[in-house]
């Protein structure tokens, strides 16, 4: 099984820095990702939107189904990071076309790791 990530661009690799939660969270089979703690499943892609208000996500997702043609691999499921359920104003219709497009299983979550407050014990 094949797995991407699609994230926020103004998150992704800014502020998360290069998507180090989603990639630890899918080692460890934690968080969105303990569904394949028993499976052989294969992390193949961290994509982003393409920027706010969500401009390019359906375009990202043909692209890499054509660069991952060249491998005779697909993806299977969807994720859709935590970075954007989080933050992003326009998760509502990303998700939405992203599911309506898709062909695959998108699943809305991916890492666990939110801090619970920043300066309080």
């Amino acid at each position: 099984m094949n797995i991407a990530v699609l994230s926020c661009k103004n998150i992704k690799d800014e502020t998360c820095l290069g998507c180090q939660r989603c990639l630890m969270a899918f080692d460890k089979k934690e968080g969105e990702f303990e569904r394949y703690k028993d499976t052989d499943a294969k992390l193949r892609a961290l994509l982003h939107c393409g920027g706010c208000p969500g401009t390019s996500p359906i375009v990202r997702l043909v692209n890499l189904k054509a660069w991952m043609g060249l491998t005779k691999e697909t993806i299977d499921a969807i994720h859709i990071g935590t970075c954007l359920l989080d933050n992003c104003p326009y998760k509502d219709t990303i998700i939405s076309k992203v599911k309506a497009k898709a062909g695959v299983e998108v699943i809305e979550g991916s890492h666990p790791y939110r801090p619970a407050n920043i300066f309080g014990a």
